[in-house]
């Protein structure tokens, strides 16, 4: 059994979200479950995910504020 199988559906690896940040601020980000989203809380961008893969194109991320 992999580790992606024994997590619950719309989370993320804890690991993986320890390893990752904001590509623009080098900065931590936040996963928002209800949105399926990584924040950049110094940026202002959410990050999607997308069938489990987060997508770390500032091209592809949302502004917010």
């Amino acid at each position: 059994m992999n580790a992606s199988s024994e997590r619950p559906e719309n989370t993320v690896d804890r690991k993986l979200l320890e390893i990752l940040v904001c590509p623009i601020t080098k900065g931590p980000l936040e996963f928002d479950a209800a949105k399926q989203e990584l924040i950049s809380r110094s940026a202002k961008l959410a990050y999607p995910i997308r069938d489990g893969i987060p997508i770390m194109l500032p091209e592809e991320a949302r502004k917010i504020e």
